[in-house]
């Protein structure tokens, strides 16, 4: 597989193209957004086993969202069957599901082995939670192991991050497609900087406008009400942004026509 190095502006240009896409058959991809944030609910209130669960399904849940851009890329509608359609290749949901269980692996290592060494000052920080009920000297102790974790959490995304398409599509082993999928993070670094960058601002707006709706008089119920279909397009739009950044760095190897998509 060959990944085209891109420019850091391409970062921005999946962002805008997801919105595209989206806007192609916005009512399939906001109803897929909100299966899976309630998918995402039931696990947070399922714990341990719901969020292992989750976790496990992510690559999954990502080939899925890819197989959806790709058929409205190639102009056909998104039908209920269409989710299902790349799982009825032989053996690829076994292997999604083995990279998923790879990735809970993966995530479980980095937090022993990043927390490990600061486990004293979480205790005694977590004891003086039970005696004075201030959180600020927790905060203090996992400031630093929480930056840690979420510097080599984004090195895994990037591992894992086309590693679902390239295993559901073009049929490489979960380990070629781990490293194809980092090699080709690499080579375009400055774009996914720049879309991270971008996603964090979609997020931080929202979150920003509907304070200074609350600030203006808005009930905070009605607010958070309003809030969560804003959220769920937001998170529509990134799921197709996936597929979007899929084509750009992949495009060489993406030359599935809308017949060949139909029969699939």
């Amino acid at each position: 597989m060959q990944a085209v190095p891109l420019p850091a502006l391409a970062g921005w240009m999946w962002v805008r193209d997801g919105w595209s896409l989206f806007r192609s058959q916005p009512l399939a991809f906001f109803s897929w957004a909100m299966f899976v944030s309630l998918m995402l609910m039931i696990a947070t209130i399922t714990p341990p086993i719901g969020p292992i669960f989750f976790i496990v399904l992510m690559p999954t849940a990502t080939l899925l969202s890819l197989s959806a851009g790709r058929h409205a890329s190639a102009g056909q509608r998104i039908l209920l069957g269409t989710w299902i359609e790349p799982l009825r290749q032989p053996s690829v949901f076994r292997r999604l599901l083995a990279m998923g269980g790879l990735y809970v692996a993966f995530c479980l290592l980095l937090g022993l082995a990043v927390f490990m060494p600061f486990s004293g000052e979480v205790t005694e920080a977590l004891k003086n939670v039970e005696q004075t009920n201030d959180l600020l000297p927790l905060m203090e102790a996992v400031k630093t192991p929480m930056l840690i974790f979420g510097i080599f959490y984004v090195i895994m995304a990037a591992v894992f991050w086309f590693a679902p398409a390239l295993v559901g599509w073009h049929g490489i082993r979960i380990t070629q497609a781990l490293f194809f999928s980092w090699i080709a993070c690499w080579r375009n670094k400055w774009a996914f900087l720049v879309y991270g960058l971008c996603w964090l601002a979609v997020f931080l707006g929202i979150d920003t406008l509907i304070s200074l709706l609350a600030l203006m008089g808005l009930a905070p119920n009605t607010a958070a009400t309003i809030q969560v279909p804003i959220n769920v397009v937001a998170t529509s739009v990134l799921y197709c942004s996936f597929y979007t950044s899929y084509v750009a760095v992949f495009k060489d190897n993406e030359r599935m026509s809308a017949s060949e998509v139909e029969s699939q």
